[in-house]
C-alpha cells in the first residue's frame, strides 16, 4: 500500500475530516481515531435512519467515512488521557482535526501543542469559517450562506440545500490535496506543516461558473430546477413513454444535431433558434417543450441506447438500488470484516487497553 507505516491521528468528527482520514487509512495508513467518550464518541455514531437500531451498534452515516480506523477513546481533559494522546503523537506523522477557533487550544492539541512533541507534525484543520471567525461550521447552514440553496430546486418552490453534505466531501478533498503537498515538502526537507481547510472557503470556491455569472455578468443565479443556466439542453428532466425519467447533457452543437437526428427532426438543428447553444439558450422553453413531446415517444432504455451509440451523454435518474445494479459500480463496492475493515474494539491500541483509559460507552 502507498502510505503503509504512516501513522495518523484524527482528532475530528462527523465528516470533512473523517472522510480524510478514511482515505488515508485505504492507501495503508495507520488511522487512529479519538473521539470523547463523555459525548458518546463522534456524533455520527448516533445519526441513525428509523429502521436503524438505536440501542446497539454503529449508525450506518458513521461506518460511510470511518472504514480501517482503530477508535481510542479518550477525554482530553483529564491528564492521563492527554498524556497518552501525546504519547501517540510523538510517532505520528498526520494529525486531522475540525475543532472550532480556539477549542484546540483549550484542549491543549492544536499545532502549536503538538509540533512541540513532534516537530514535524503534519496538522491537517478542517474550521468552519477559518480561524478568525467562532462559528460552529455544518453543512446545511453553509450550502444556505454560500449560495447553494438558493439557487437550488424548482422554479416557483421552496430552495432546498442538496442532499448530500456536498461542502463537507469538496472540503475533505481539499484538504486531502493540501496534506499530499504537505508530505511530499516533508520528504524533500523534513519539515511538518500547518494545513487548513475552511468549509466556507470550499462551498464559496466551488460556485465556480455560477459565481462568475454573478462577477463577470451580473445575473444572479435563481432556480432552475436540473436545467443548466449556460447551456441547453443539459441536465434537464424528461419523461419518457415508459413513465421512466432520463437526462441529457448536449455540451456542442455537434451533439444537438446528433440527438434530433435519433430524435426524428434534423430540421431543428438548421433552425436558427436552435442551431447555436447561445441561441438555445435564449429559446430554452420553446425547446425544451419539443424535446419534451418527442423524447415521451420513446421507451428509456431504446432511447439511452441510441444516445449510447451516438455519443451523447445521457443517462437515467436512477435510485440507490438502480445506481448499484450498474455494472461499472460494482468494482466500486469494498467488503471487509470486522478485523480489516472498521476495527472498533474501543481503547484498543495494538491488542492492549491502557492502563487510564475509560470504559466504552454503552453501545459502542
Amino acid at each position: 500500500m502507498f502510505l503503509e507505516g504512516l501513522k495518523v491521528v484524527e482528532l475530528a468528527s462527523v465528516l470533512a475530516a473523517p472522510s480524510v482520514g478514511q482515505f488515508l487509512a485505504e492507501l495503508g495508513a495507520e488511522v487512529i481515531k479519538i473521539e470523547n467518550p463523555l459525548q458518546g464518541g463522534d456524533v455520527t455514531r448516533s445519526w441513525k435512519l428509523a429502521k436503524e437500531n438505536v440501542q446497539k451498534g454503529r449508525s450506518a452515516y458513521f461506518t460511510s467515512i470511518n472504514w480501517g480506523k482503530t477508535s481510542l477513546f479518550l477525554n482530553l481533559y483529564e491528564p492521563a488521557d492527554l498524556a497518552r494522546l501525546y504519547e501517540i503523537v510523538q510517532t505520528a506523522d498526520i494529525v486531522l482535526a475540525s475543532y472550532k477557533p480556539q477549542d484546540a487550544e483549550k484542549l491543549k492539541v492544536s499545532y502549536e501543542d503538538l509540533r512541540k512533541i513532534n516537530p514535524t507534525i503534519i496538522y491537517g484543520h478542517i474550521t468552519g469559517y477559518g480561524r478568525n471567525v467562532p462559528k460552529v461550521g455544518y453543512d446545511a447552514i453553509i450550502q444556505a450562506e454560500a449560495g447553494f440553496v438558493y439557487m437550488n430546486g424548482e422554479p416557483d418552490c421552496k430552495p432546498s440545500k442538496m442532499p448530500v453534505a456536498l461542502i463537507d466531501v469538496l472540503a475533505g478533498h481539499q484538504l486531502k490535496q493540501g496534506i499530499l503537498l504537505a508530505l511530499l515538502k516533508k520528504e524533500k526537507t523534513g519539515e511538518g506543516s500547518y494545513v487548513e481547510v475552511s468549509l466556507f472557503d470550499s462551498a464559496v470556491s466551488a460556485l465556480v461558473n455560477q459565481a462568475s455569472n454573478w462577477l463577470n455578468a451580473g445575473y444572479i443565479p435563481q432556480q432552475m430546477g436540473s436545467q443548466h443556466p449556460n447551456i441547453v439542453p443539459y441536465g434537464t428532466i424528461f419523461v419518457t413513454n415508459d413513465k421512466r425519467m432520463i437526462t441529457i447533457a448536449v455540451g456542442t452543437d455537434k451533439h444537438f444535431a446528433k440527438l434530433c437526428e435519433i430524435l426524428q427532426i434534423p430540421a431543428l438543428a438548421q433552425n436558427l433558434k436552435f442551431a447555436t447553444n447561445a441561441q438555445r439558450v435564449i429559446h430554452r422553453q420553446e425547446l425544451i417543450t419539443i424535446l419534451e413531446e418527442k423524447i415521451a415517444l420513446w421507451d428509456k432504455n431504446d432511447l439511452l441506447l441510441a444516445l449510447e451509440k451516438a455519443q451523447i451523454p445521457a443517462g437515467g435518474v436512477n435510485t440507490m438500488p438502480e445506481v448499484f445494479a450498474l455494472d461499472y459500480v460494482k468494482d466500486l463496492i469494498f467488503e471487509a470484516d470486522n478485523l480489516k475493515g472498521i476495527r472498533q474494539w474501543v481503547g484498543i491500541i495494538d491488542g492492549e487497553r491502557g492502563k487510564n483509559l475509560p470504559a466504552p460507552p454503552e453501545g459502542l
